[in-house]
Formats: structure tokens, sequence, C-alpha cells
């Protein structure tokens, strides 16, 4: 890829951020919305150019986004997104829906109502950011409905294992959209809010299995052959 058609989504930059903050974020942000494709070399020449910053931060960016297994660092110093195969992909989801499960176990003792109030809010954006077939919001919503969740619990130690899993779905996630065409068609997390409300577990843990399968888990390996395609199984 030319460094000159290197494009990130923008990313506004708070008060008191450091570049290197920056840089991290909206590399960040730019992989778990899938703005860079699986495969598609790009340098740290680019990506500084494309963020109008120096080299430096960026440097160190893409080393915390290595060490999530978000990118692969070539031996000719240009960066790449992993491909994704059948093996991988599986791998992946079932990690995801067995981490987030007992995240979300372990986070309910701790779910006050006015939380709850706060992931209503959350999903009624994305209710919006639905219709308007905003998917890059929408992405920016979901992790913010289910960090919220998993996130009440102050002893919780899972997040940084759930973000390096979005982190490496994000991008195979924007090659198969343009096959599914759409994230959802039940609105799990209106059940999941109504788990949490009723402080039952096991609805809880059955809508979170059936949210990430409606967002990733449903594609078995022939929807995976016509994305990936056979050569990379």
């Amino acid at each position: 890829m030319a460094t000159s058609t290197l494009t990130l989504p923008e990313l506004d930059k708070r008060k008191k951020t450091t570049t290197q903050e920056y840089a991290y974020a909206r590399l960040h942000h730019a992989l778990m919305v899938g703005s860079i494709a699986p495969g598609v070399p790009v340098t740290i020449r680019g990506l500084a150019e494309a963020m109008d910053v120096s080299p430096t931060p960026v440097r160190e960016a893409l080393r915390r986004l290595s060490s999530k297994n978000a990118l692969s660092v070539l031996e000719n110093r240009r960066i790449v997104v992993p491909q994704m195969t059948r093996e991988r992909f599986h791998e992946l989801v079932s990690l995801r829906t067995a981490i987030e499960i007992y995240a979300a176990e372990r986070a309910l003792p701790f779910i006050s109502e006015a939380m709850i109030d706060e992931f209503e809010k959350i999903d009624a954006e994305m209710d919006i950011a639905v219709d308007q077939q905003n998917r890059e919001k929408l992405i920016v919503l979901n992790q913010k409905f289910h960090n919220g969740i998993y996130s009440a619990n102050k002893n919780q130690v899972s997040m940084p294992m759930i973000e390096s899993i979005w982190l490496q779905l994000g991008p195979f996630m924007r090659i198969a959209l343009q096959h599914i065409g759409t994230f959802y068609t039940v609105d799990r997390h209106k059940e999941i809010i109504t788990a949490l409300h009723q402080r039952d577990l096991a609805a809880l843990k059955k809508a979170i299995r059936a949210d990430i399968h409606d967002a990733v888990g449903r594609f078995d390996d022939d929807a995976l052959n016509k994305i990936i395609g056979p050569e990379m199984n």
C-alpha cells in the first residue's frame, strides 16, 4: 500500500493527550473498526504521514499493538494485520465466548441500576447507528456496552484479553460485512439488559453467548471459504 493512499479514521485528540497516546488511540481505533485490511502492508513512515506525527510515537504504538497480537512486524519493517484462517477464526470466537461469559458472570454482583441505565442509553444510541447504517459508530458503541459490563468488576483482569480478541477480529469483520451486510438480526443487548435487571445469571450468560454468535459466531466453514478463500484455509 502506498503511503499516499493510506487513510485512517479521524479521532478527536483530547486535551492533555500526548502524541504517543494519540498515535496509539488512533491506530487502536482503526484496527477495531477494520480500517486496515488483513495482509495489506503499511510502514511506520506511511502511518506517521497519515496521522501527521513523527515516526517515534507510531513505532511505540505498533509495539504495543503487536504485543496484543493485532499486528505482525515483517523483516522488511513493514507491518501487516495478520491474515485470517478458518482455524484461527474459530479459535478466536471460542475464546471470546468463553472469556466474555466469564467476565459477565464475575461482573454481575457489581452492576448497579444506575449502570444498567447507562447501558440502556448506549443501546439506544446503537439503535440509531443501525438505522443510519453507521458501522463505525456501531462498533465503538458495542465495545463500550460490553466494556462497561465487564469492567463493573473492579477486580477484573479479563479486559486486556478481550480487547486483544476484538482487535484481531476487527479487520476480518470489515471483509465479512461485505458478504453478510449487517451485524445483527436480533438485538441481544436488550436481552442482556433484561437479565441484568432481573439478576438472572443463566439468562445473562445465554444472552452474551447469543450476542457473540450473532456478531461473529454464525460463520460456518462454507461462509468462511467465501470470505477468506480456500487458499487461506
